[in-house]
């Protein structure tokens, strides 16, 4: 079969995987050969997405089997890590083929949606973000989330930080968060507090299910053992935290959440002066289509030009660019509407070069 747009996504993905993944690297790499001697498998994941690329179709198909294997099922659970043993390809080709003979149901269920890792390591850059808005405002904060997924990281704030020369958060934190920090500290002496947050997703993840902490744990690359700790260890946390505040990821779109959330008469909304309402979201700019974004950035726009010093409006963005495979921390602020660059990081995290110095803009 002759290089298609499916086959290019994996490779791209595979790439991306190796030094990382080893595993998921070698899975891609094949599953690509599968694909190329199966039209049939070939034909239902390409049509999954126009763009199989941006629409990570390689990584919803890996996540689909991780989630076997998850779940115990055989030949999966001894062939995926952390199973002791490193699998031939040909016991590697045999689970491929299995999963496509007798899991249809689960892998269309799973390539049906998005991945949805809930990083919770980029809390390690959005809390800076966070202290930078204090620090500008100098108010409390009100905090939405759009693609928060299970809303792991809308409690940033409840976790320890610990990056390199300086520290945050509580010491016996269920949580510590540990990433390479090149650059000046955030702005640690401000007073940072959260009065209200709340947050939305497609497909919000509940995690009070044990079945869908699972469906989150399955997107997370299973030679990656750190990851899964941490993930393990914020789910109860935010959980916790959930519970307590009596709240829940709101299962909307981005641009209907937001319109009610901004309005000015919402009731106890962030309208409210000497509150700095902060939208927040990070890595799910490309899973929004360009008509919903060019939407959310007009909504954001209008309100912004509503702005003022006692109900300033942040739109803080922790997105890869189109040019880099890193990604940026971003923060436009009204009302004076400047945007701007607080740092880079890499794509999960263990590297964050902070660029807003350490005092407020």
């Amino acid at each position: 079969m002759a290089v298609t747009p499916l086959l290019a996504a994996f490779a791209r993905q595979q790439a991306w995987c190796e030094g990382v993944s080893p595993f998921t690297a070698r899975l891609l790499a094949r599953g690509q050969i599968w694909l190329s001697g199966n039209p049939e498998a070939h034909a239902v994941l390409a049509a999954v997405a126009s763009d199989p690329l941006a629409a990570a179709v390689a990584l919803r198909w890996v996540a689909a089997l991780h989630h076997l294997a998850l779940r115990g099922c055989a030949p999966w659970a001894d062939l995926w890590p952390p199973a002791p043993a490193g699998a031939s390809d040909a016991a590697l080709d045999g689970a491929i083929a299995m999963a496509w003979q007798t899991q249809r149901s689960h892998l269309g269920a799973a390539l049906a949606l998005p991945p949805q890792t809930n990083e919770v390591q980029r809390s390690a850059a959005l809390l800076p973000g966070l202290l930078h808005v204090a620090a500008s405002t100098g108010l409390p904060l009100a905090l939405l989330e759009i693609g928060a997924s299970a809303g792991l990281n809308l409690w940033c704030d409840r976790y320890r930080h610990e990056h390199g020369a300086w520290q945050w958060g509580h010491p016996d934190a269920a949580l510590h968060l540990r990433a390479e920090w090149l650059g000046p500290p955030p702005p640690l002496g401000v007073d940072l507090r959260i009065l209200r947050r709340a947050a939305c997703d497609a497909h919000p993840v509940d995690i009070a299910q044990p079945a869908e902490r699972l469906r989150l744990a399955s997107f997370i690359w299973p030679d990656q053992a750190d990851r899964l700790a941490r993930l393990a260890a914020a789910q109860p946390i935010a959980a916790a935290c959930m519970a307590a505040e009596g709240m829940a990821v709101q299962a909307l779109p981005a641009v209907r959440f937001l319109a009610e959330q901004l309005a000015p008469a919402a009731t106890d909304g962030p309208a409210a002066p000497d509150v700095a309402t902060v939208v927040m979201h990070s890595v799910v700019w490309q899973y929004i289509p360009a008509a919903e974004q060019a939407a959310i950035t007009a909504l954001l726009d209008a309100a912004g030009r509503l702005a003022t010093a006692a109900q300033p409006l942040a739109w803080l963005r922790f997105e890869p660019p189109a040019a880099d495979e890193g990604v940026e921390l971003r923060c436009r602020l009204w009302p004076d509407g400047r945007d701007r660059l607080l740092a880079r990081a890499h794509a999960h995290v263990q590297r964050i070069e902070w660029l807003a110095g350490g005092a407020a803009a």
